[in-house]
């Protein structure tokens, strides 16, 4: 960088005109917050400040060069590399100072082209900061940022930086990151970023279907009316849906409840009928044992509810009818003992 020394520029002799007024033509153009410094023989000569640039000035007129001098206050920084723990990785520190040109005649005739080549040197001299650095490995470098902070302070205190016609002072240390370890650690935070945002994705769409699960379980009715705030159904939209679902749950139920009342009626058909085949078969009488007699309740009345009669002169509830049992077969139960004896005994 060109600083504090700006520019320099050799100067041609000016010849002498009669009757004419000496002028220098070629100055070079004065920058914003620069100074002229003219060298004159062996001397070196600021041009004064707060006064109208004059060509026609003696010192103008007879110098060989210029220089021109930045004057502002500038932040610098210089950088340094130091090894880790590990010979495969290094650190790099920058120190930064601030200067300003305290003398620009004494700055032009040192040559102070560039700050940074006197700071550098100065950093160089501070033994103790690889030392320092060697102590870390390429990860912890925050710790190395702390470590190199406090051993600058303290070398800039016993030993502050000088630097010709200048007022230098130390502002702080930075610790840059390495490429490849900032690659390494922005893939990792970009990882942990997605199964975060994947995490997040998950957790809200289980809550969200838990609460439709509990919607949903609060019946249709609650659904609709949902549906209706959250997206604006239109209100005879949404109770023409429910009509409809009223009828066809209603038309369910007539359905099912004529299916089991025509297999209730199917089933006492059969029962009769078969009551019927046994009446004609020649021993008929013989064959109403007590068990055949549970078999054809079961069978008219599955589900154990109390029903019509199946015998008109059926005994009462509890009571179990009597038969009269000879040597070797069972006999026909006897007249009265409130069992079908013929077909005409039925109780449709």
């Amino acid at each position: 960088m060109a600083y504090p020394v700006v520019s320099e520029h050799v100067l041609d002799p000016v010849p002498g005109q009669v009757f004419k007024r000496r002028r220098r033509e070629n100055m070079p153009p004065l920058l914003p917050g620069t100074v002229y410094v003219l060298q004159v023989g062996g001397h070196y000569r600021q041009y004064p400040e707060g006064l109208v640039f004059d060509p026609g000035h003696d010192d103008v007129l007879d110098a060989s060069s210029v220089s021109l001098v930045d004057t502002r206050v500038r932040v610098v920084e210089v950088r340094r590399t130091l090894h880790s723990v590990s010979e495969a990785d290094e650190f790099t520190i920058g120190v930064s100072f601030s200067c300003q040109v305290t003398d620009p005649e004494l700055v032009a005739r040192q040559g102070v082209v560039d700050v940074t080549a006197p700071l550098r040197a100065y950093l160089a001299g501070e033994d103790e900061l690889p030392r320092t650095a060697a102590e870390f490995r390429i990860e912890e470098i925050n710790a190395v940022r702390e470590s190199v902070a406090r051993r600058m302070t303290a070398y800039t205190t016993v030993a502050p930086p000088r630097v010709a016609g200048m007022q230098v002072e130390f502002v702080g240390t930075e610790v840059y990151v390495a490429e490849d370890l900032r690659g390494w650690e922005q893939t990792l935070r970009q990882q942990r970023r997605d199964q975060e945002l994947q995490q997040g994705k998950q957790d809200f769409e289980t809550r969200q279907t838990q609460q439709m699960a509990e919607l949903l379980s609060l019946g249709p009715l609650y659904a609709e009316v949902l549906h209706m705030v959250r997206d604006g159904a239109d209100m005879a939209d949404v109770v023409r849906r429910m009509n409809e679902a009223t009828a066809l749950e209603q038309s369910r139920r007539a359905t099912t409840e004529d299916a089991a009342a025509m297999h209730a009626r199917d089933m006492e058909k059969s029962v009769v009928d078969l009551i019927r085949v046994l009446l004609a078969r020649p021993d008929g009488d013989a064959v109403f044992s007590e068990e055949l007699i549970d078999v054809l309740i079961r069978l008219r009345n599955p589900a154990g509810d109390s029903g019509p009669a199946l015998t008109a002169g059926s005994p009462k509830s509890g009571a179990r009818p009597q038969s009269t049992v000879g040597e070797g077969r069972r006999k026909p139960y006897a007249a009265g003992d409130g069992f079908v004896r013929e077909e005409d005994d039925l109780v449709e």
